[in-house]
């Protein structure tokens, strides 16, 4: 590979990298289990949401996790989750209350909100 190719390579690279960093700020993300874990494992700040009901969530929840039942949301999100800056990954059963949630979490005003879908994807292992 010749020198032009390999600066040419790198500025993409570049790029990419920019255009990946500003679009986390541009509204939710959707991300699997494994990018939640990571995330988690390199940041003891981020909140990790349940928005299922309490009995799925005393059935077994991902550790640290706080409930917030998908139904309380706009009623008791400002409570549970008074920092909108704070980095929070929301999770459900099989993704589609944590779409919902995270839906309305943003026009809540919450600004750094990522959609990691269903516990049933999540490989971890769970707490009770």
């Amino acid at each position: 590979m010749g020198d032009k190719m390999k600066k040419l390579l790198i500025v993409l690279l570049l790029v990419f990298a920019l255009y990946g960093c500003s679009a986390t700020s541009s509204g939710p993300q959707k991300i699997t289990a494994a990018e939640g874990k990571e995330m988690m494992d390199a940041d003891a700040s981020i909140i990790l949401v349940d928005v299922r009901t309490e009995s799925e969530y005393d059935s077994g929840h991902i550790a640290g996790a706080v409930l917030l039942p998908l139904d309380l949301i706009e009623s008791q999100a400002k409570t549970i989750l008074p920092d909108k800056n704070s980095v929070i990954i929301v999770y459900c059963r099989s993704g589609n209350r944590s779409a919902q949630a995270v839906s309305i979490l943003n026009d809540m005003g919450y600004k750094n909100l990522y959609d990691m879908g269903g516990i049933i994807d999540w490989p971890y292992g769970t707490v009770y």
